[in-house]
């Protein structure tokens, strides 16, 4: 680690989604409904149409000339997925949001309308590295002004990665007041199995919205949350109903989980049953087992399980883990997997042994299954300290590198790249990467103990390091170039460090920041500008100034303008 270079520490098809017919996601599970390509069958889920779990979709993508094309309306909702009534926001009346599916290779055509009384926002399609699309990533104040109440925005790109991800807004706290849902492309698998089940979303929740936590969150810190939902169902103090899965013994089944909290990390855990991870975020792993699956947020794992246990009734448990956050319902956060779907009892079988703790899965075992090797470094730079102060007014703020991220909803980066801005505030919290092709280094440390989960938009990273309780020394660190993990988020471990890589391949202005939904909003972020001078071309400038004007026409009237309370993303 000696010699680090740029190292910085820190025939079309059209398909709609039907009117919803209820305000949260089914109780029992269902198979997924997609065409699959010739091939790919129960005997080998590897093969896909010409392609296979082989092919390195950063160079190869199927082109299918298929549109996906899904219309999104953003409402606000009473709700009561746990058995307290509260105030929510959703997407088609539901909470979770629907689901969204593609194959491999498609275009994806996604029409949000913002029916809030009285809210922008925007929407992000989480993992998607959005290449040369930037303009559709979803970003308030990055990527765009925020949607005004009354409109439709429109979002096209292409689907080059295949695996679960989930979509949701990045206008202030809106994700965690309902709006998200799940994403599936489908593609091969590094392991057969038989049937696929629907995504499952994991996520806290609070019998107070989010919005009205906020100011005891950044006065105080992040607030005890009451609950968890498994795909938008939960119990607390007898009210509510579960979650349930259905499936038939000697069957291997498919499971995709998402985990869309605010500010939990879970362990997942089947009892008696085995879980097989094949993938993780977008990137096929080589398979390997686990009885428990440590699951952060912003973080996808597709796994496979197998039905050879004793036909009964199972607890899937998704435990909140307290070393890093206080949930009031952490010990009854579960689903019930049925062999017998006649059956209406709980079961009665017993955890797996675990840890409370709040770590990302060992390195050593997420291996792609697509081999990449990095560029050994050859200079070395500052690092990315992650730090927390209060402000004047007695308020946290986080930062990560230069300062606290405080950006201008109605003057986003790319309006202001493709306007010709040359120059960036300190608290744009801005890194230029003006070279093509590069390898960028990055040390993301911290002295604090808590951890903290990163999300880079625009591109997947390699994992080089990663270490809790310990400090990064040039001279003694190892860094894993031969075939790391790469991902979108990984974790910050607590007191320690995260080293990643990326290569800058895709001009734009990619946010990365903390997914702690309190974290990001007191500043907790940074933006890359990668390749500005190639930005202009990639951008339709009369839809970035169309949705600004419409935004700042709404702002203008002092009945419904909103002031900024948050960093702006």
């Amino acid at each position: 680690m000696k010699n680090l270079a740029v190292f910085a520490h820190f025939l079309v098809v059209v398909t709609a989604v039907p009117a919803p017919q209820a305000t949260s996601s089914s109780t029992t599970s269902s198979t997924l409904l997609t065409s699959v390509c010739d091939g790919n069958t129960a005997d080998d889920r590897t093969v896909w149409c010409d392609y296979s779990i082989e092919t390195d979709w950063y160079d190869e993508v199927p082109n299918t000339g298929v549109i996906k094309e899904y219309w999104l309306e953003i409402t606000n909702m009473t709700v009561s997925p746990d058995g307290f009534e509260r105030v929510a926001l959703g997407i088609n009346n539901s909470i979770p949001g629907p689901l969204i599916e593609a194959n491999w290779g498609d275009t994806l055509k996604l029409h949000v309308t913002n029916s809030l009384t009285a809210n922008g926002t925007t929407m992000h399609w989480h993992g998607f590295r959005q290449n040369y699309t930037v303009q559709h990533d979803g970003v308030p104040s990055i990527i765009q002004c925020p949607d005004a109440p009354g409109t439709t925005h429109t979002y096209t790109f292409r689907a080059t990665q295949y695996g679960t991800t989930w979509y949701h807004s990045h206008y202030a706290l809106q994700a965690w007041m309902g709006v998200f849902g799940p994403m599936v492309i489908h593609g091969p698998t590094a392991a057969n199995y038989d049937e696929e089940l629907e995504p499952i979303m994991f996520n806290d929740w609070t019998h107070t919205s989010v919005d009205a936590l906020w100011p005891s969150a950044q006065a105080g810190g992040p607030p005890q949350l009451d609950n968890a939902l498994i795909n938008g169902k939960g119990t607390f103090d007898g009210a509510g109903s579960r979650y349930e899965m259905s499936i038939e013994a000697g069957k291997k089944y498919k499971l995709r989980f998402i985990n869309s909290a605010i500010d939990t990390y879970f362990k997942l855990s089947l009892d008696g049953h085995t879980m097989t991870v094949v993938a993780m975020d977008f990137v096929p792993v080589e398979p390997f087992e686990v009885d428990v699956l440590d699951f952060t947020m912003g973080q996808r794992y597709d796994v496979i399980i197998e039905a050879n246990q004793s036909p009964d009734n199972y607890w899937f448990r998704a435990i909140p883990q307290s070393a890093c956050s206080n949930n009031l319902n952490s010990n009854d956060v579960r689903a019930i997997v049925r062999y017998d779907t006649t059956s209406t009892v709980d079961p009665t079988t017993a955890a797996w042994n675990q840890t409370d703790s709040c770590d990302d899965v060992s390195a050593s075992s997420l291996i792609p299954h697509v081999k990449h090797t990095v560029t050994s470094p050859v200079l070395q730079g500052p690092e990315l300290g992650v730090s927390v102060a209060r402000g004047s007014n007695n308020l946290f703020t986080w930062s990560i590198g230069l300062a606290s991220m405080m950006v201008d909803w109605s003057a986003p980066s790319l309006l202001q790249i493709a306007e010709g801005n040359a120059t960036w505030k300190s608290d744009e919290n801005v890194y230029l990467l003006p070279n093509a092709n590069e390898w960028v280094y990055w040390v993301i440390d911290t002295q604090l103990p808590v951890p903290h989960p990163i999300h880079l938009h625009g591109h997947d990273f390699y994992i080089l390091a990663q270490e809790a309780g310990e400090t990064i020394d040039s001279e003694t660190t190892v860094l894993n170039l031969d075939n790391p993990p790469r991902r979108d988020v990984a974790t910050l471990p607590a007191s320690g460090y995260l080293v990643i890589a990326f290569l800058t391949d895709n001009p734009g202005a990619w946010l990365m920041h903390c997914h702690i939904g309190w974290h990001v909003a007191e500043g907790l972020a940074l933006q890359f500008v990668e390749r500005q001078s190639e930005i202009p071309a990639l951008v339709d400038v009369d839809e970035l100034q169309s949705t600004c004007r419409a935004w700042e026409d709404w702002q203008s009237d002092e009945t419904t303008k909103i002031e900024q309370e948050d960093s702006g993303v």
